[in-house]
């Protein structure tokens, strides 16, 4: 396991690398002058056009301009945004909000999913089994920006549940839009989870222990439900990285100041430090969620080892 372990560390520096790469030129490949754009209405002499355009390496061919990144890189520095404030100062500012809607999201996925899945899977083709097929599809087929206003609109203004914008109502402010980020990932939790456990109840060694005299409580639970979480664990741990990535839509709609919306604007005013710094950090995180769920695995099955 050690050795695995390590062996996936190393991965990760080609892969920060080859995705940093490429995000970089596609930022550099964006047509525009993002100097420019700085002025707004009043534009820029071109005196100071061309000293910050020298300043931050943009008369330089793209890979100095990448060679440079790196070596700030390496130093721990992600570079500066044509403001002057620091990459890492806006991340400080916006990872907080996106993590907290992470969470929120994830503990509905968890929660509303894997309930659901293991209600359906266990009551198989009955009214509750049909309910989730039918609703998780529904859920999956309307698209994240209806239904985030869809959520305003009904538990916000109409029925007051909930806060509809910012973050001035502490954790309850991420309720409803984690909600909203978590539909479509606990809709498939739900019908993954609910088509292992169903496959799985039909399993030679659940008609075994059944066979033995087991209570159906203790073969669904220590036996059958422990095997079926296998693939669900993997999609959730693949989820976690996708959300930490940033929810550019539902922060934008709930006007959350987090990593999505810094993403979206910084692609806008073409920030290229700022977008690859993001980023970077955003493979990070799935790389290393990726490797918790590939430890899990030993975890939830004895059998899987990893030589």
């Amino acid at each position: 396991m050690g050795r695995y372990v390590a062996r996936r560390l190393l991965l990760t520096i080609p892969v920060l690398l080859g995705a940093s790469f490429l995000i970089f030129a596609m930022v550099y490949a964006l047509p525009g002058d993002p100097i420019r754009a700085l002025g707004g209405d009043r534009p820029l002499s071109p005196a100071v056009v061309a000293e910050l355009r020298e300043r931050f390496n943009l008369n330089d061919p793209l890979y100095i301009q990448y060679w440079e990144y790196l070596k700030g890189l390496f130093q721990g520095d992600l570079g500066t945004d044509f403001r002057g404030r620091p990459v890492l100062d806006t991340i400080e500012r916006a990872l907080p909000v996106t993590v907290k809607l992470a969470i929120a999201a994830v503990v509905f996925e968890i929660l509303i999913g894997l309930t659901a899945g293991v209600l359906a899977g266990i009551r198989r083709n009955s009214y509750f089994d049909n309910l989730v097929l039918v609703s998780t599809t529904l859920i999956v087929s309307i698209p994240i920006l209806v239904l985030a206003f869809f959520a305003q609109l009904l538990f916000g203004l109409k029925l007051g549940w909930f806060p509809i914008a910012g973050t001035n109502d502490g954790f309850y402010s991420y309720v409803l839009p984690g909600l909203v980020l978590a539909s479509g990932s606990l809709a498939y939790v739900a019908r993954l989870t609910r088509t292992s456990l169903a496959e799985n109840l039909r399993a030679d060694y659940v008609r075994t222990a059944r066979a033995k005299g087991l209570p159906n409580r203790t073969v669904i639970v220590r036996h059958t439900l422990r095997n079926s979480l296998i693939p669900v664990v993997t999609f959730i741990g693949a989820d976690i990285g996708a959300l930490l990535g940033g929810a550019i839509v539902t922060e934008t709609v709930f006007n959350l100041p987090g990593i999505g919306r810094e993403v979206f604007n910084s692609i806008r005013s073409q920030e290229g430090a700022v977008v690859v710094g993001i980023v970077t950090l955003m493979v990070l995180f799935f790389i290393f969620f990726n490797l918790v769920v590939d430890v899990l695995y030993a975890v939830l099955d004895p059998r899987i080892r990893y030589d």
